[in-house]
């Protein structure tokens, strides 16, 4: 185990594959903290358009960056996001967050201070983290490293269906679209490409439930608590 608190936990795969929601699950099944890296990304972007900072402006954004704290809580019905000391959990779900989030977290600077951020947050252990460079970058020595995946078609119905509940109306066909130019930027990207480690387990969610892959997961876990 990484920690007297427990052992790290990175859940890794593309957008769909239902990381966000399992590792929420997983969590909660385990008695471990859920960190929200997405949530991290999230929140600078909220920020940067707050501010007007150019994704072009290197200089600018290093210096917002630097004067900017994100934290999460735990609040009476879940993780809270604290922005510079503020409650920001609704306002970075808005569809223009949501638009603008994915290339804010491929920007190489952005991408280096924010995995500082989340080692600082799992350093200790007891934690389950979920996104695309958890086991490959951020905790490359994790005790447990899952590997997410699914069939692109049954990740852009499950995409569209998140999207239908925030308001945000897309054909199937383009966001299926969508999803497979996501997954090849983020694939092919210079800093912190997804890519599955070479010691993870692989679980294909195409045709499970968030219950069973929960279920196998938290299997793991276990398994590996017994080893140790």
């Amino acid at each position: 185990m990484s920690a007297n608190q427990g052992p790290i936990i990175a859940i890794d795969g593309p957008a769909g594959s239902g990381k966000s929601t399992t590792a929420r699950l997983v969590a909660e099944k385990l008695g471990l903290m859920h960190i929200d890296t997405g949530a991290m990304y999230r929140a600078v972007a909220l920020k940067m358009l707050r501010k007007g900072v150019e994704l072009t402006d290197s200089e600018q954004l290093r210096e917002l960056l630097q004067a900017t704290t994100v934290n999460q809580v735990e609040g009476e019905e879940g993780p809270r996001i604290l922005l510079d000391g503020v409650d920001v959990t609704e306002e970075i779900r808005t569809p223009d967050i949501s638009l603008w989030v994915g290339p804010v977290s491929e920007h190489p600077l952005v991408r280096e201070h924010l995995v500082q951020w989340q080692r600082l947050s799992g350093r200790d252990g007891g934690v389950v983290l979920e996104g695309r460079d958890i086991g490959t970058v951020v905790f490359p020595d994790s005790d447990l490293k899952i590997y997410l995946d699914a069939d692109v078609h049954v990740r852009a119905v499950r995409r569209q269906k998140e999207m239908a509940a925030r308001g945000i109306e897309q054909s199937l066909e383009e966001v299926e679209q969508a999803l497979i130019a996501r997954d090849q930027r983020d694939s092919t990207r210079e800093h912190s490409p997804l890519r599955q480690a070479e010691d993870a387990e692989v679980v294909d969610t195409s045709h499970l439930t968030i219950g069973d892959q929960v279920d196998a997961i938290v299997a793991l876990a276990r398994k590996l608590a017994k080893r140790s």
